[in-house]
Parts: structure tokens; sequence; C-alpha cells
């Protein structure tokens, strides 16, 4: 690992974790009240567990994909959005959330990893390489936990 990779990987980091030039995945959902999980204010295509499976089930696929060789892809739309505006049950809000939390730091652990080569393509993607997974991942939240606090400021209950 060259000194450039290694400042490189740790800025990767920083930026997975959020919270930079934006909410990150923690302040987004701390005390959500439990009541509004399943609110839609108007206007809002998504309640917040939708929003927060969302995140969860595209982030473990992504992780999949980067770390799998016998990943298997999952059908788009369908399998990446729950149907059910609310969790089936209240506990699963934290389930979710943790299992994010556990994907994270997969994540931050692979690219943390001096033996995880950044930039060599994925051997059973079509030319993706874990520099772009990782990238991906850091839009793709970023943008969705933007909606997440915009929906808490559509509910009133947004403190950042």
């Amino acid at each position: 690992m060259i000194a450039d990779d290694k400042i490189l990987r740790e800025q990767l980091v920083e930026t997975l974790r959020g919270g930079q030039a934006h909410a990150n995945i923690v302040d987004a959902v701390k005390d959500f009240p439990p009541e509004h999980y399943g609110s839609r204010p108007k206007g809002a295509p998504y309640s917040a567990w939708q929003l927060l499976e969302h995140i969860r089930i595209a982030l473990n696929d992504i992780l999949d994909f980067s770390t799998n060789p016998r990943y298997a892809a999952l059908n788009w739309p369908g399998d990446y959005w729950p149907k059910q505006d609310a969790p089936p049950k209240l506990s699963d809000w934290d389930a979710s959330f943790n299992a994010i939390s556990a994907d994270l730091e997969a994540f931050e652990s692979l690219i943390r990893n001096p033996e995880s080569n950044l930039y060599a393509r994925i051997p059973w993607g079509d030319g993706q390489t874990l520099l772009r997974e990782v990238l991906l991942v850091i839009d793709h939240n970023s943008y969705h936990i933007g909606q997440l606090v915009m929906l808490r400021k559509e509910l009133g209950d947004w403190k950042g």
C-alpha cells in the first residue's frame, strides 16, 4: 500500500461514516419517534421505515456483491423496497439500524485492509471495483439519509 492509498482509505472511511457535509445515519434516526416510522407526509413517496429498510437492503446487497463470488443479484425494484409503510414490529426498526451499522463496519474493515485492492475489477462483476462500490454506498446512503432528514422536517421532528 502506498502512502497516498492510505490517505485515500482514511478519507473513504470518514466519508462512509457521513456527517462531514450532511447528516449521518445515526443522527438521521436518533430518537426518531416510533409513531412516525410509517408516516408519509403529504407528497412523500416513502415512509421513514421504507427509507431505512431500503438503505439496509441496498447496503447489504452492495457488500455482498463486493465480497461474495457467489453473489446473486436482487430484483430491481421489488427486492430493494419494503412493501409496508411501517415495520411489522417496533423492534424491526432497531434491527434494521443495527444491520446497517454492522454492514458499514464491514465495509470499513474492507477499506482499511491493505490486502483489499481498491482498484482491481471484481471478478464476478462487469467492470466494478471495490473503490466504485464504496463510492456507490457513500452516494446512495447520503441521498436517502437526506430524504430521512427531509421527512423528519416535514413531520416537525428534526432538531439538527
